[in-house]
C-alpha cells in the first residue's frame, strides 16, 4: 500500500501506548485546535478520550521518523467499531446523537467511523490518502456493508452553517432505509433554506473536507444535525452503503491498493 521510501506506516493500535498516542493526537486536533472539551478529557496529560476507546479499533497513521516514547509518532487516526463486536445491549458512539434504528434493523454488517483526524503538519499531502486506503482494506477484509458515523462542522453558529446544512439536506439526504435521525434536545433542522436559494459552490466551500470526501464516495446524511456544545461542533451523521457505490466511487475509495 505504501512505498518503501514513504515516511508513513499504517496499522491498528496494539497496546495502551498506541492508544495514548492516538488520544494525544486527538487532543492536539480536537481540544487545542478546535476548542472541544468533555468529561474525560485529560488536560494535564493532553489526552482526548472517552468510554468507547476500549472497544474500538484504532487505525493509526504513523510517522516512522518520530519517537513513540514521546507519543508524537501517531499523526493520523480513525476509530472503528464493527457491529459484530457489540455485546448484547451495547451501543454505538453515534447513538448518543442519532437514532440508528434503520441501520440496526437492516441486518447488514455495519462499521462505525469516528474521531478521524490528521496532525496539522501532515495535512495537504498523502496522509489522508493512506488512511483511506487502509480503511478500504479494513472494510473489504471484514465484508462491511454499511459505514456510518458523525462528522463535524466546527462551531455551533447555525446562521453561518445554514447554506451548507441546507444543501446537504436537499441534495444528500439518505433514503428512508438508511435515514437515521438526530435525537432530542440536540436536534437541529437542516432544511433552513429552500433548494432554489442555495449556491452549491458557496455551500461546499464551507463544508469540511472529510464530509465532502464521504459525499464523493456516494455517502448520504441523516435527518437533522446535532449540536454538540461540549465539543463545540455541529454534527451530521454520514451513511455510506457499499452496494450503492458506483465503479467511479469505488475507484476513488480503493485506488492505490495493491
Amino acid at each position: 500500500m505504501i512505498s518503501e521510501e514513504s515516511v508513513y506506516a499504517l496499522r491498528l493500535a496494539r497496546d495502551a501506548a498506541d492508544l495514548r498516542a492516538a488520544q494525544r493526537l486527538r487532543y492536539i486536533v480536537f481540544v487545542e485546535e478546535l476548542g472541544a472539551d468533555g468529561p474525560l478529557v485529560d488536560h494535564a496529560a493532553r489526552l482526548e478520550r472517552d468510554d468507547f476507546d476500549e472497544v474500538f479499533d484504532h487505525l493509526l497513521l504513523i510517522d516512522t521518523r518520530r519517537d513513540p516514547a514521546a507519543l508524537d509518532h501517531v499523526v493520523g487516526v480513525y476509530r472503528l467499531l464493527p457491529s459484530d463486536r457489540l455485546a448484547a445491549g451495547g451501543r454505538f458512539y453515534s447513538e448518543g446523537e442519532y437514532d440508528l434504528t434503520p441501520l440496526r434493523e437492516s441486518g447488514r454488517k455495519l462499521l462505525e467511523l469516528g474521531r478521524s483526524c490528521v496532525h496539522p503538519d501532515h495535512r495537504g499531502g498523502t496522509g489522508m490518502f493512506h488512511l483511506w486506503n487502509a480503511l478500504a482494506d479494513y472494510v473489504l477484509e471484514r465484508g462491511i456493508e454499511v459505514l456510518f458515523g458523525v462528522a463535524s462542522f466546527h462551531g455551533t453558529d447555525i446562521g453561518r452553517l445554514t447554506p451548507s446544512l441546507a444543501y446537504l439536506h436537499h441534495h444528500h439526504l439518505a433514503p428512508p432505509g438508511l435515514r437515521v435521525v438526530a435525537r432530542g434536545a440536540g436536534y437541529q433542522r437542516m432544511d433552513l433554506l429552500p433548494a432554489e436559494a442555495l449556491d452549491r459552490k458557496d455551500a461546499m466551500t464551507a463544508t469540511p473536507a472529510l464530509i465532502k470526501a464521504y459525499l464523493r464516495l456516494g455517502g448520504f446524511v441523516g435527518e437533522g444535525a446535532f449540536i454538540d456544545r461540549a465539543f463545540n461542533t455541529t454534527d451530521v451523521c454520514l451513511v455510506m452503503d457499499t452496494a450503492r457505490m458506483s465503479e467511479r466511487h469505488r475507484g476513488y475509495y480503493t485506488r492505490g491498493r495493491v
